[in-house]
């Protein structure tokens, strides 16, 4: 008998799976070295006119005349003339326009004096909806626009902190998480954790593999009546770091345990991505349900309600041509009315094509991918995003 039949008689082992687990470590290592040159870090490209003219909500020809006129510096110019800028310079003009324009407060669309720290978990019972892409697109959507930004990785698997140029089971595998945040020993200000990014005003906090222990310590905590207790902890957590942002968007994990239970207790708003069939509607209905009861013996344990600004329903992953998924993304919006928003975020091949190198439609470079594909998705996570920065903006008291 050879030695491959001899070791299938005797079966799969953890040291097998351990060994398919060091095979793929090695081979993600390489990958990632491969795509973010130098030294593992991701780095942002620079935007076109049309784009920063998009973002500071004026016309192209505005930004070119404030260029000639000098209101505006120069910035990177190509053998063609066309102007590219970073997203520092982009934050930069939009200074000036609010220093100098006659609706400065237009071009301030982040917090003001009396408005308060908006955070928005990103929630769903079922993977595979979507959550991350959501939440890593809107981060960075609203970074350009100009809001101070820190997003929080609440899963284990730590995704989003992947998708931002880290390896968590390298880089955070002593420690750094937001589980060191949270712990109920030994825990750090949140200020301690967070990690800048290559995106101008956007900070994270990462995740890593430790974070599940966070479920069990809660377990104990609950029955040993340690506080704060867990609905609180977030929250206290961010007590610390709120004056430095006017947004925190947190990606949940797709389970309704205790660090879900944490986000949803700490936040303003919810964002409940969804994609429009039968059984991931029936999966939402089911995770809507256990968070009601859940919520309710949290509010007994906490003595007071856990309210939210708004409640919103994001479509993901939508086909407008595929008849079955608009039939039931009418059917949601006739059950739950104006809570679903008008916009979905489409299916598109340029986001999972971007994806691939761990990058957003925002990152990647346009010119790698047909432009009709790039638009098209672009403009899809745009509306998205302005859309529910009209929420944001009702919630904070402004029109």
């Amino acid at each position: 008998m050879d030695d491959r039949a001899s070791k299938l008689n005797q079966g799969v082992g953890s040291s097998d799976i351990g060994a398919f687990a060091d095979s793929l470590a090695e081979s993600l290592d390489r990958q990632m070295k491969a795509a973010f040159k130098p030294e593992d870090r991701k780095a942002l490209r620079r935007f076109s006119s049309t784009e920063v003219a998009e973002l500071l909500r004026v016309s192209p020809s505005n930004l070119r005349n404030r260029h000639k006129d000098g209101s505006f510096p120069e910035v990177f110019t190509d053998s063609r003339g066309h102007r590219f800028y970073t997203s520092e310079e982009i934050d930069a003009l939009r200074a000036i326009l609010a220093r100098t324009g006659k609706n400065s407060d237009a071009y301030r669309p982040g917090r003001r004096e009396s408005d308060k720290l908006q955070v928005i978990s990103v929630v769903n019972f079922k993977g595979g909806s979507s959550k991350t892409t959501a939440t890593i697109h809107l981060a960075q959507r609203y970074a350009l626009r100009g809001f101070r930004v820190l997003v929080l990785d609440l899963d284990p698997q730590a995704s989003l902190t992947t998708f931002f140029g880290f390896r968590p089971e390298l880089e955070f595998a002593e420690g750094g998480t937001i589980y060191d945040a949270l712990r109920y020993e030994g825990k750090v200000p949140l200020s301690s954790v967070i990690q800048k990014t290559y995106f101008h005003n956007l900070d994270m906090a990462p995740a890593g593999l430790m974070l599940s222990e966070y479920e069990t310590e809660t377990a104990n905590a609950l029955a040993r009546r340690i506080q704060p207790i867990f609905a609180e902890r977030l929250a206290l957590a961010l007590d610390e770091v709120e004056a430095d942002y006017d947004l925190v968007l947190i990606d949940c994990p797709p389970q309704l345990g205790f660090l879900t239970l944490t986000a949803l207790a700490a936040s303003t708003g919810l964002l409940v991505t969804v994609v429009p069939g039968m059984l991931d509607i029936a999966s939402m209905s089911q995770f809507l349900k256990l968070a009601s009861e859940t919520i309710k013996a949290v509010e007994e344990a906490i003595g007071r309600r856990v309210t939210w600004d708004f409640v919103k329903f994001l479509i993901t992953r939508y086909e407008p041509s595929d008849g079955p998924q608009t039939q039931m993304a009418a059917y949601l919006r006739s059950i739950l009315a104006g809570q679903v928003m008008t916009e979905p975020m489409l299916k598109s091949t340029a986001i999972s094509d971007a994806g691939m190198t761990q990058q957003t439609v925002y990152e990647v470079d346009p010119s790698q991918l047909i432009r009709k594909t790039i638009d098209r998705a672009l403009s899809s996570v745009n509306n998205v995003a302005d859309e529910l920065e009209q929420t944001i903006h009702l919630a904070w008291g402004r029109r």
